[in-house]
């Protein structure tokens, strides 16, 4: 049985709109399937039920009413009120208050993580105080801190990661606090998985302090008599464990930035995606809203393929629509002599035919709609034009000179092009520095703010530096770096030899099969490995389970992750004979602007760019 994120986070979310009782549809529950609730969350507890959960299962599971916990609510008696919301001092102080104000008979309390002890004792001597503790009917701790978009697709929603982990100015303290969020994240997960996986992570950097520190989290978790993985510990002893591989943004940059022409990247990249959904205009001028995810079978068969395939496979299923509509009206049209028995089949089967057809052009018109407004995009900034230049770029090492100008002076928006002016720094080798000038000074004549390229240049010249230096100088340089950097020396340029493999595949991918597989592998050789269920766990441990083969993973990306890499290694488990299962998450979905404004940011943070362009552009998006 394959993991399947998606549909165990949502079978613990429909227990907790049952008030924790267990889902036993058709078992003569009785009155209890019958209790009517409201629901109160925060708004990342919104985002988690978003995409799982639609108003109309709400409603089937008892929630009359769903508000947020800031919202002035009036008291609803004869209700017993469900909160789903993050333990903060502030949800603590906004539950006590409705309870003080007596506005539910009875409170059922569900955090989204495990509720620390002090935010108990608040909670506890609030309610005392106002006399209001008898309305808390339950306090229930969940591991549910991510958002699950897809079957295999995950974010823990820590916005800004990138940059706080490559923050100048972050302390020792500000670190350990990114890297336990993200352990306690990848915790929630592994525990509504019920797995304890093997983790294999590269050495060095956040990807090694998350992989020890949630090998740590485990290990101690587990010598609990009652512990979380004991309920699903059958599929540890029945089936094989899974592969945690951790890795870190910069092992492979380029593809942060890089424009993509696929289906999936582009709508995420160009029309925003968010939570599954999107807005985009309507034929009739208003905004229409769409959702897209697994109960879309257009989008789940055609995500991955490139725009105009999909521009074709639009097309294919509206002629054969057309086909379908015609035929079902040629069988119930009658004409000539009537076979009023044979009629009356053809009608019935006609009627029946009739949803499945509505459906179907609903799904259509979506996806033209769609199409539509990515086309208009696509003309205007030329990103065809982009992607196909940029992918060039990243197998030949380089661009001609009146090509690259070409591109920064003609069609996109500044995003696109300072995009572009990145992608030509990680990607070629060694570039004249009149070439630089040349391109910094295009993007300036573009009213672009350099700070992220700036950023991207500085770190690239000190791996060269590095490289170049003698062994004593050099750990002077490393020590400065990493004070400097966090962790991202060397990280920049090490992706793009990556890429230059014949089938240019993405250096994720292929090193994840490499993981996966467990063969002597040069590339992973010296990959830490971490087993928590081991007595005590050895990085680097020579043990035979700990290198595979796997037929499950679980692959993190730490500083930020986009659809190019999810739709990579979604083709990675397909093409694999026997189908194997991966699963993608990472701190935070990004598109390519959106991860450049944090490379900005950290170059603003270091003095470099320039401000007056900061000035005159506003942010990409």
């Amino acid at each position: 049985m394959a993991l399947n994120l998606r549909q165990k986070q949502t079978d613990c979310i429909l227990r907790m709109l049952n008030l924790n009782q267990p889902l036993n549809p058709g078992a003569g529950a009785g009155d209890d399937e019958e209790v009517y609730k409201i629901l109160i969350y925060d708004r990342f507890c919104q985002d988690i039920l978003s995409p799982l959960i639609h108003v109309k299962d709400l409603r089937k599971h008892g929630v009359t009413l769903y508000f947020l916990i800031d919202k002035d609510r009036k008291p609803v008696l004869d209700v017993p009120a469900l909160y789903f919301v993050q333990p903060t001092p502030h949800n603590i102080r906004r539950i006590v208050l409705d309870a003080s104000n007596s506005l539910y008979d009875s409170f059922h309390l569900n955090f989204s993580s495990s509720i620390p002890r002090p935010l108990l004792e608040d909670l506890a001597s609030g309610t005392l105080n106002s006399d209001s503790i008898h309305r808390i009917s339950k306090v229930h701790d969940h591991y549910l801190e991510f958002v699950t978009l897809e079957d295999n697709l995950f974010s823990l929603a820590h916005k800004a990661c990138y940059l706080q982990l490559n923050d100048p100015s972050a302390g020792d303290k500000d670190i350990e606090d990114i890297v336990d969020r993200i352990v306690a994240g990848l915790f929630s997960v592994l525990a509504t998985l019920s797995v304890v996986p093997v983790i294999r992570c590269p050495r060095g950097g956040p990807a090694e302090m998350v992989a020890s520190r949630l090998d740590q989290r485990l290990q101690d978790h587990l010598l609990a008599k009652n512990n979380l993985f004991t309920e699903g510990g059958n599929f540890a002893s029945s089936f094989q464990r899974p592969v945690l591989c951790i890795f870190d943004r910069n092992f492979e940059l380029s593809v942060a930035i890089q424009h993509d022409f696929r289906y999936r990247p582009l709508v995420h990249d160009v029309l925003g995606l968010r939570l599954n959904k999107l807005n985009v205009q309507g034929e009739k001028g208003g905004m229409k809203s769409y959702e897209l995810d697994g109960s879309d079978p257009f989008w789940v068969a055609n995500g991955a393929l490139e725009f105009p395939d999909v521009a074709v496979e639009i097309e294919t299923q509206l002629n054969k629509y057309k086909k379908d509509v015609e035929e079902v009206n040629r069988k119930t049209g009658g004409g000539g002599d009537v076979d009023f028995d044979g009629n009356t089949k053809h009608l019935m089967n006609a009627v029946n035919s009739l949803p499945e057809l509505t459906e179907r052009k609903n799904v259509i018109d979506k996806h033209t709609n769609i199409a539509t407004a990515l086309l208009g995009e696509i003309k205007e900034r030329s990103l065809d034009s982009y992607a196909k230049k940029e992918s060039d770029m990243m197998v030949r090492g380089g661009i001609d000179r009146n090509e690259l100008v070409g591109v920064l002076k003609g069609k996109g928006s500044k995003s696109d092009k300072l995009r572009f002016a990145i992608m030509y720094l990680i990607s070629t080798e060694n570039i004249p520095q009149s070439e630089i000038e040349m391109v910094e000074s295009a993007l300036r004549e573009s009213e672009v703010d350099t700070s992220a390229f700036q950023y991207v240049k500085r770190i690239k010249s000190l791996n060269v530096s590095l490289a170049s230096a003698s062994a004593a100088s050099r750990s002077n340089i490393v020590d400065w770096a990493e004070r400097l950097y966090g962790q991202s020396i060397s990280a920049v340029t090490a992706g793009v030899k990556n890429l230059l493999s014949s089938d240019h595949q993405l250096a994720l991918t292929r090193t994840v099969e490499a993981l996966m597989e467990g063969k002597p592998n040069p590339e992973v050789e010296s990959y830490l490995a971490f087993d928590p269920r081991a007595p005590k766990s050895s990085s680097g441990a020579s043990s035979s389970h700990l290198k595979g083969p796997f037929k499950e993973a679980i692959v993190f990306m730490i500083g930020g992750g986009n659809y190019v890499e999810y739709g990579s290694l979604l083709e990675l488990a397909h093409r694999q004979q026997p189908v194997r299962h991966v699963i993608y998450g990472t701190t935070e979905i990004l598109t390519g602007g959106e991860f450049v404004e944090q490379l900005a940011s950290l170059g603003h943070k270091m003095g470099l760019g320039s401000s007056a362009a900061a000035a005159a552009a506003p942010p990409a998006h």
